[in-house]
């Protein structure tokens, strides 16, 4: 966790927009078949994809370590690189220049699309023809065959080139002599389909932001069960407005065929139509993505820029992983969120009290250095909450920060307090006639157990018999209270200016505390009926 507050975001996250590669499938791709256009196994294919890989210098991606373990570098001993086109997301190829003693080649490989409209021949048999729309169609046909059956593929084109310069550039990718397919396979994780079902019972809703194509995509979704209620192409996106894209993008399990920038825009507008955005990416071009989500998940052997860019990192890539931390994340926050409901109505309610003692009680109701002993034992009582159970109702679905939720609670508990504090002043002067020190230490144990004890009634919505403290709050809670009950008893007494008490007073004293706890359980009961959250 680099960023503290990114536990709990992971505990509010809805959305979990995530490529397919290494989160529901293994992230090692190997070699799966090398065709020409009519499906055809051919050695040329191959030979062409290991050249543009071996000499390529630009970003290499594990498509290229699965083609160069299919063929030794002494295989391609007999080319040397004269130059080359480097990857760009706009084009979606990267082209190599290398020459052999038969001359000068430019050998393209990339997305299907992107190779084949720059293609004005196709090699069948050794033989190159003009490529006519029939075999553009056969051509496109392949690819849409391998897609489906869920395999990755790339084109693979060349041609020959003049060897009258050393300098190339985009506008030499043309008229090129189309030649197949290199296609790979990523099986999908084994523990993939159980996470998905996992993510989805948490209420946390899957999409893939992929720039790879939507039949692969939907193939792999089918396989670890997610289903697929839409998809959204990159081209579409462009067209959308914001709050178009949202929409659209909301009903979609697939974003396909994405830029960079595309994945960023879709992120931005799912944001600003209220969700709670998770990001997971390992490369270069995801860095801005994880950094626009809410909550950026990398990858330990992601690339630099990514897990600079991420809030946290998984040490084991994959969404069952992912799953516990979202159940971790929402815990933190349902503890959290004890304590904040704790601590204001109890000082909610002070607001009231201390000023009611001003016209009820004659001298100082407690002194400095009793309220700091006061603060002092009560949070140490509240250290172990995070350590509490968390109800499963809690952790079932997403939640977030509810201001009018807490502030309701605060109006509705805090002159609670109030009221049991007034009964203890009047009992203590009207029944008793306490002088100063026994008020001061019947009010201090009274106020003390009150806001330490009533951790156990509202840290859950049910009843106590139903949903209990763990056993570190209940120690540290009722350890606290026992501590304060025998301080006015110890040589530290005189030091507080407390006084230990008549047996009456804490007759007294003891049950005005459980009456003020059973009063605080029915009125959760009402309160949770009329302002459930």
């Amino acid at each position: 966790m680099k960023r503290l507050q990114s536990i709990q975001n992971l505990g509010s996250m809805d959305i979990l927009c995530t490529d397919k590669t290494g989160t529901l499938t293994e992230g090692k791709l190997d070699l799966n078949a090398y065709t020409d256009a009519e499906g055809k196994l051919s050695q040329h294919v191959l030979e062409l994809a290991a050249v543009n890989s071996y000499f390529q210098a630009s970003l290499k991606s594990p498509m290229d370590a699965a083609i160069g373990a299919h063929i030794s570098p002494e295989d391609l001993k007999r080319y040397a690189k004269v130059d080359e086109i480097p990857f760009d997301f706009t084009r979606r190829r990267v082209s190599v220049v290398a020459g052999t003693s038969d001359g000068r080649f430019l050998i393209t490989k990339g997305a299907p699309e992107s190779v084949l409209e720059i293609c004005a021949h196709v090699e069948l048999g050794g033989e190159t023809r003009d490529i006519t729309p029939e075999l553009r169609r056969t051509a496109g046909d392949g690819f849409t065959r391998l897609s489906t059956d869920g395999y990755r593929a790339l084109a693979v084109a060349y041609k020959p080139i003049g060897n009258d310069r050393t300098v190339y550039s985009i506008s030499d990718e043309k008229d090129l002599i189309f030649v197949g397919y290199v296609s790979f396979i990523d099986p999908p994780k084994a523990t993939a389909e159980q996470a998905v079902q996992e993510a989805e019972r948490l209420g946390v809703s899957i999409k893939i932001l992929t720039g790879d194509n939507e039949l692969v995509t939907a193939r792999i979704c089918e396989r670890v069960g997610l289903e697929v209620k839409g998809v959204l192409m990159g081209h579409e996106v462009d067209t959308l407005n914001d709050d178009e894209l949202a929409l659209r993008a909301e009903e979609s399990t697939i974003c396909a065929r994405l830029s960079p920038e595309q994945k960023n825009r879709i992120i931005m507008a799912l944001k600003n139509k209220g969700h709670v955005l998770g990001y997971m990416g390992d490369g270069i071009n995801d860095a801005p993505s994880l950094r626009a989500a809410d909550v950026g998940i990398s990858v330990e052997n992601a690339v630099d820029i990514a897990r600079e860019a991420a809030d946290i990192i998984l040490l084991e890539a994959g969404l069952d992983i992912l799953d516990t931390g979202i159940i971790e994340g929402r815990r933190t926050f349902a503890n959290t969120l004890k304590y904040i409901m704790m601590g204001t109505s109890s000082n909610f309610g002070n607001v009231f009290s201390v000023p009611a003692a001003v016209f009820i009680v004659p001298f100082l109701p407690m002194r400095p250095v009793q309220i700091l002993l006061n603060n002092l034992l009560y949070d140490f009582a509240q250290v172990t909450i995070p350590t509490d159970r968390v109800d499963d109702d809690q952790i079932a679905k997403p939640r977030r920060w509810n201001i009018d939720f807490i502030r309701n609670f605060m109006v509705t508990f805090g002159p609670i307090s109030s009221v049991f504090d007034i009964l203890i002043f009047a009992v203590l002067l009207r029944v008793f006639n306490a002088d100063k020190a026994m008020f001061q230490t019947g009010w201090f144990l009274q106020s003390l157990a009150t806001q330490t004890l009533v951790i156990h009634v509202i840290r859950s919505r049910h009843g106590f018999l139903k949903s209990r403290a763990s056993i570190p709050l209940t120690v540290s809670t009722l350890s606290i209270v026992a501590i304060g009950l025998v301080i006015p008893y110890s040589r530290l007494a005189g030091f507080f200016g407390l006084v230990p008490l008549p047996p009456a007073v804490l007759g007294v004293i003891i049950p005005v505390i459980a009456l003020y706890l059973a009063v605080v359980g029915a009125v959760k009961g009402w309160f949770y009926r009329k302002f459930d959250e």
